[in-house]
């Protein structure tokens, strides 16, 4: 089967995020693009989309946003997974209810908040200074759970029958 991954990643977090997945989908052929920096064609040529992204000050992305919208005709005819980094497990629900939008959400085989990162060697001054003011956080962190993407993983899996 062939699987694009899609994502949008600003310190490198959803991009381990799915370059973990890519590796887990065995029997597959993966194709991984980041929305930062690759465009994105022919998606009637995959038969399974994964699309990943991660909260900033409350939201998704804008290019993802953009991108879910453009494309949500052809998105919708495919079989598709969503994840979303984000630091705030207790609103981590209302945050990929906000992120993805409701076709999207229901029309999903699998989907999954596998947690995030705080990455201060990644950040800017200005970033830093926000993270620590809001979340009162002032060093790298990171509550991704492994076993959350293998549950994942596993939902995508027996969904393609392997």
């Amino acid at each position: 089967m062939k699987t694009a991954i899609i994502y949008t990643s600003n310190h490198g977090t959803t991009e381990s995020v799915a370059q973990c997945i890519a590796n887990a989908l065995h029997d597959t052929e993966v194709s991984l693009f980041n929305l930062k920096k690759d465009k994105v064609q022919n998606l009637e040529t995959f038969e399974q989309i994964i699309i990943g992204g991660s909260i900033h000050a409350g939201n998704i992305q804008s290019r993802m946003k953009k991108f879910m919208a453009s494309q949500m005709v052809t998105l919708l005819e495919k079989r598709i997974g969503l994840f979303l980094c984000c630091m705030d497990e207790k609103h981590a629900e209302s945050q990929f209810n906000n992120a993805f939008p409701q076709l999207l959400r229901n029309h999903a085989i699998a989907t999954v908040c596998p947690g995030g990162e705080f990455n201060f060697n990644r950040m800017n001054f200005i970033e830093k200074a926000i993270v620590k003011r809001v979340s009162g956080i002032d060093h790298s962190l990171s509550t991704i759970s492994q076993q959350k993407i293998d549950a994942f993983i596993d939902r995508m899996l027996q969904a393609n029958g392997a």
